[in-house]
């Protein structure tokens, strides 16, 4: 792509109002969670002092997920989907009010938190598929690959943001933490709703009123059909799910690197720091051949951060592994949902999204869930080591699973 093809179509995404909107709804409310998560690990742990706690917070919020993966996918492409995210959005800010409620007047315990948990995750399980699907609904093909670059980046910037000042905040107690998350969480819900351009008619839309079996399934089975599809998805799933290093950032933050609540925070932000500087190059320079091999690449150089974060003792070099580890792992990220989006009929966009975002709750909830677990028999540097070089076999293996997936060469819209 020529210097000027890439600036026009840069000022296209700055001057694309709905997109706009999209890119603030999103970093309003992935600050908000991500301020959420620090907040909810940090008093976690300081409650029961269990790696494997940590580990059930991720269990808590995947469970939603995974039962309800049909219906949500069924209802992103049958019904507004703006009305879709923003209804969700409000869940999630009436959970977080119901946890800074609960921290100001001293009742919230380690099984309230869980269950307040397992709400925001259920509201996830709605607005994080519905505004993947959303995204290509407000795009014309062409750009979205940048589109889904930019995004990234708002993602990464607000994963930087929100641990960073969620633990400065919990400086002051969680509830302020929490009361932040909530004003978030309705400020994301406001700009969804001033998104005015329509998402496009499903062209199932109306040939009947309720949802068949065929129709609900049919986002899974639709993956099933195409190899390549599913080799993208499931190696985000199984790389992130076996070096779900992050989950233990609160036993390296306290047990291992001996800093606070301040420290966790920049833990939490490092990864995204990476993931920012490589979102924002991508946006600006997409990924112009081999881009099936890359992403294999980049899983690796992922399994070689964690392994390097697993085995430091240094706060400063803990933060580089992350970082790397973050950048890595957004080079993946865009390869895989511009490939998927673009291979994806508009219609099917919902439940692939959902079906989709099943996996990716697999590896990073379930994964912490995992990590905890490892951590409470083997300790937490054996856990983290596990999941790296569990990460490197992943990548060989899937190589030879998925050759057509290794051999993708452009990103392409129909």
């Amino acid at each position: 792509m020529s210097s000027s093809a890439s600036a026009d179509t840069g000022s296209l995404l700055r001057h694309h109002a709905p997109f706009k909107l999209f890119w603030g709804a999103s970093v309003a409310s992935t600050i908000a969670l991500q301020m959420q998560i620090v907040a909810v690990g940090w008093q976690v742990y300081q409650l029961t002092h269990s790696a494997f706690d940590l580990g059930l917070v991720g269990l808590v919020q995947f469970i939603p997920s995974l039962f309800l993966v049909f219906v949500v996918g069924h209802v992103a492409d049958r019904y507004d989907r703006r009305n879709v995210a923003r209804v969700s959005a409000l869940v999630e800010a009436l959970a977080a009010a119901c946890l800074a409620l609960g921290s100001i007047e001293g009742w919230l315990n380690r099984e309230i938190i869980f269950a307040v948990v397992f709400v925001i995750g259920a509201g996830r399980a709605f607005s994080k598929p519905t505004m993947s699907a959303l995204l290509p609904s407000l795009m014309p093909p062409a750009l979205l690959p940048r589109a889904v670059a930019g995004s990234a980046s708002a993602t990464q910037f607000a994963i930087i943001i929100g641990p960073a000042v969620g633990g400065f905040l919990y400086v002051a107690g969680p509830a302020v933490v929490y009361a932040s998350s909530c004003v978030l969480f309705a400020l994301c819900s406001l700009m969804l709703t001033l998104i005015k351009r329509p998402p496009a008619v499903p062209r199932d839309a109306g040939r009947s009123p309720g949802a068949s079996l065929s129709s609900v399934f049919a986002g899974l089975a639709f993956i099933r059909s195409k190899p390549a599809i599913m080799g993208a998805i499931s190696l985000d799933m199984f790389a992130v799910l076996l070096g779900g290093a992050t989950a233990l950032l609160p036993v390296y933050a306290q047990d291992i690197l001996h800093t606070d609540s301040s420290g966790l925070g920049l833990l939490r932000s490092a990864p995204a720091v990476g993931a920012l500087a490589v979102a924002l190059l991508l946006a600006r320079r997409p990924l112009r051949g081999r881009v099936g091999r890359t992403m294999f690449i980049a899983v690796g150089v992922f399994g070689l951060a964690t392994i390097v974060f697993g085995l430091s003792r240094s706060f400063a070099l803990s933060l580089v592994a992350l970082a790397v580890l973050g950048a890595s792992d957004m080079i993946s990220v865009v390869v895989r949902s511009s490939f998927v989006q673009l291979e994806t009929p508009d219609e099917m966009r919902g439940r692939v999204s959902a079906v989709n975002s099943v996996f990716i709750g697999t590896s990073n909830q379930l994964g912490e869930f995992e990590s905890g677990l490892t951590a409470a028999w083997f300790g937490a540097v054996p856990a983290v080591m596990i999941g790296g070089i569990g990460t490197l076999l992943i990548v060989l293996l899937w190589i030879r699973l998925f050759p057509a997936l290794y051999r993708v060469d452009r990103l392409v819209g129909k």
